[in-house]
């Protein structure tokens, strides 16, 4: 990241890195095997037979209460609809909440998913129990409970519960709306759309937020809830049974997010991103990226290419994959260029899934993102295009007054952009007449082709589009730190770089092997050589 913020840190206003995406399960460890489950029944609760209808009865019981939960604190409980997304429907809700600065439950969505249950079934042969059941683990589709939550800490998040023993559970974080809720404590403003900050009072403030998300507080906030929102125990099971729940990272995302000044540098520097990656990235430089070594004698499993996906129109995502992970890189809000690293598995990078190792994925992650961002920094360390001269073409509007634009084959313009440019040590800059009389001796031209009023206009063009400026209260013209370059461009484009070079495209290439001993007709060559070798590279393109 050092090379990227080095080479670009002209364009950026800030940097910062973090979790983005967290989905944690929550195992009910006590009640994970059959043989706990039957335990539970018989020396707990006090069931002699564990049999279908008693598992029944536990889901019964949950689902009549969540039903009078959200009757009883008036929260709107409904059934997910097909091909509607949870989290725009739930929207409207979360903003309600959020303009009243509440926090708790504010939606709750039923829908029928596939989970894991017990099976319970009679035993083939007969046995001295008569109370004898076999229960074995299984999928299933039954209803799951979406419980969308707005939290004091970790700010908007989702609990999910299957209501079938053994109430497996999953939570859905996002680690920016952490990030919020400690900027809004610290009072420290900031701009956020969806989940990226855009702009922020302090940015080391915002990475000392990032990085103080802990397991500790991640585990303390989701006991809470599961605790409010899940399964219900008595206190006798509670006081004869460990009903702490076990939390694994099932997918964890983390970003590394470049805030542009601008937007032009974002998507011209993501273009030609995408073009260099698909060609220089291969298989071992993603397995360098990724920490790993490629060994021939061993199959990896997984996936190990790079791609570009088109997710919607004019907007594209480049992807690495590794395994069951994937970098990708993708510019949004045109605002910023987002480097992300996504993983379903986390055994492909040797980590634990379990939360209490979730310092060591982030120390894992930050490394790769690094060396991404390394990578891509050469990659981006290119020439690429700017509209220039396309944009000076196009006739600009400053208030109320249109000018319009200016031709780089207009040779008016290119006269009197090289006589501006001698007359650059002009202190007090030069009036009207001056100019018209150095353009009409310099050029060997008459009175009749270049009239006053003609440079008149001229000046009204090139003073449009901030080329030249008038000496304060003055009628008299000097060009601007922007004119100036403009001029050098336009110049050296038509008499120094363009018309020799075009001249030997078409008309005469001179033979190297009698060229005169020139530092620049050797330039000449090289470019000759080069621009021939662009043009092949782009034909088999």
């Amino acid at each position: 990241m050092d090379v990227f913020t080095k080479l670009f840190g002209d364009f950026l206003v800030f940097v910062y890195h973090c979790f983005d995406r967290i989905v944690i399960h929550g195992y009910l460890t006590a009640l994970s095997r059959p043989e706990l489950v039957v335990h539970f029944f018989r020396d707990i609760v006090g069931v002699a037979e564990v049999s279908k209808e008693v598992l029944s009865q536990r889901t019964s019981d949950y689902q009549r209460w969540v039903e009078a939960y959200a009757r009883n604190h008036a929260i709107p409980i409904e059934w997910a609809e097909k091909g509607v997304r949870k989290e725009d429907h739930v929207l409207p809700w979360l903003r309600r909440m959020e303009r009243r600065d509440a926090y708790g439950v504010y939606f709750i969505i039923k829908s029928l998913e596939q989970g894991p249950t017990y099976r319970v079934s009679l035993p083939k042969y007969p046995s001295k129990d008569p109370h004898y059941r076999i229960l074995a683990h299984q999928r299933s589709r039954f209803t799951h409970y979406y419980f969308y939550v707005r939290d004091e800490v970790l700010g908007p998040m989702v609990l999910l519960v299957a209501s079938f023993f053994p109430f497996q559970t999953a939570y859905y974080l996002n680690a920016h709306s952490f990030i919020e809720q400690e900027l809004k404590r610290a009072g420290i403003g900031f701009r956020k759309h969806d989940n990226a900050f855009l702009a922020v009072a302090d940015p080391a403030a915002l990475q000392a937020a990032a990085d103080r998300l802990s397991p500790e507080i991640i585990r303390r906030r989701l006991d809470y809830w599961t605790l409010i929102l899940g399964p219900k125990f008595s206190k006798k099971e509670r006081a004869k049974l460990n009903l702490s729940r076990l939390y694994a990272i099932s997918q964890i995302e983390y970003c590394r997010n470049f805030i542009f000044k601008r937007h032009f540098p974002i998507h011209k520097l993501f273009e030609r991103s995408c073009e260099l990656g698909l060609w220089r990235l291969g298989a071992d430089k993603i397995a360098l990226i990724f920490g790993t070594r490629l060994k021939r004698n061993r199959r990896m499993r997984g996936k190990l290419a790079t791609v570009i996906d088109q997710i919607e129109h004019g907007h594209h995502v480049f992807r690495a994959y590794f395994k069951n992970a994937f970098l990708k890189q993708y510019e949004k809000f045109s605002a910023f260029l987002r480097n992300e690293l996504c993983s379903n598995n986390l055994y492909d990078f040797g980590l634990k899934k379990g939360l209490d190792h979730l310092d060591a994925v982030r120390a894992t992650f930050q490394a790769i993102t690094d060396r991404f961002a390394g990578y891509q920094a050469e990659w981006l360390n290119v020439h690429v295009d700017f509209p220039l001269l396309q944009r000076l073409a196009h006739p600009i509007t400053v208030g109320a007054v249109r000018y319009p634009g200016l031709k780089i084959h207009e040779p008016r313009i290119v006269r009197l952009l090289e006589v501006l440019l001698h007359g650059g040590p002009q202190i007090g800059g030069w009036t009207a007449r001056q100019i018209r009389h150095a353009v009409l001796a310099s050029f060997d031209l008459s009175e009749k082709t270049y009239g006053l009023n003609q440079l008149r206009y001229d000046l009204r063009k090139l003073k449009g589009h901030g080329l030249i400026e008038r000496d304060g209260s003055r009628y008299a013209y000097r060009l601007t730190q922007k004119g100036v370059q403009v001029a050098l461009l336009f110049l050296f484009f038509h008499k120094r770089l363009c018309g020799p070079l075009a001249n030997s495209r078409f008309h005469h290439r001179p033979d190297p092997a009698h060229r005169p001993n020139s530092r620049l007709e050797v330039a000449y060559h090289r470019a000759d050589t080069a621009i021939q070798r662009v043009v092949d590279l782009l034909a088999a393109a």
